[in-house]
């Protein structure tokens, strides 16, 4: 089974974005989560194509991004441009899912689709051989620092049956309320990634956690 961690940046101090960037880098993170917010799909706005084009000018890490926004396909290929390696659209925001998968793969990024802790895993088992990756939401999203909902590995478990049961090779990745006493759980549950915010930037010694998230 795969084991990454993937710290959001939302949860990093902004004013030295770069400092952190150089933590991550020479740490055993393998990606970087960026979490594009258009305070109209979530109630919050974060930062778009500056931060991540400055970003990929400084590390060779993945950078995993995450959509937050209302109709996506009108900023994929913008986004890819700027250095995304792998771009996931929220299956509620658009009606477009398979076309906004397959201009994420034109555009010569990885594609994933996040569900709301709301959404049923069954709505997006249809698009898995497209996917490379499904975000299981394990908080609303909008915000860092909220508490790991209850039963979120509940839909880790049955999206790792449905992957097997169909041959995929989609990585499963869990973001919000991960911390290292959850972290060894969602992985046996079936995660491959984690993304971890306030849990990596909140610790006196980040590069510490995330090598106490990666060996839960």
């Amino acid at each position: 089974m795969t084991r990454i961690i993937s710290p959001s940046i939302l949860s990093a101090d902004f004013m030295h974005l770069g400092r952190a960037i150089d933590m991550l880098n020479a740490s055993q993170a393998e990606w970087i989560h960026i979490d594009v917010m258009d305070g109209m799909f979530v109630p919050n706005i974060s930062f778009g194509f500056p931060v991540l084009s400055a970003a990929r000018k400084v590390t060779s890490k993945v950078l995993d991004t995450h959509l937050m926004i209302v109709e996506p396909e009108r900023y994929i290929d913008r986004f890819a441009q700027a250095g995304a390696d792998l771009i996931t659209i929220h299956e509620e925001a658009t009606e477009r899912v398979e076309a906004a998968l397959q201009q994420i793969r034109k555009a010569g990024a990885r594609t994933g689709i996040s569900i709301k802790p709301a959404t049923p895993v069954d709505r997006i088992v249809p698009y898995l051989p497209q996917l490379d990756l499904v975000l299981i939401m394990s908080v609303e999203p909008g915000f860092g620092g909220q508490t790991f909902i209850e039963g979120s590995l509940d839909k880790v478990r049955q999206l790792r049956e449905a992957i097997d049961r169909t041959g995929c090779s989609t990585l499963i990745e869990i973001d919000g309320g991960i911390t290292v006493a959850n972290a060894g759980a969602a992985f046996e549950a079936g995660c491959d990634i984690l993304v971890a915010g306030n849990t990596v930037f909140g610790s006196e010694d980040p590069t510490r956690t995330i090598e106490q998230l990666l060996n839960a």
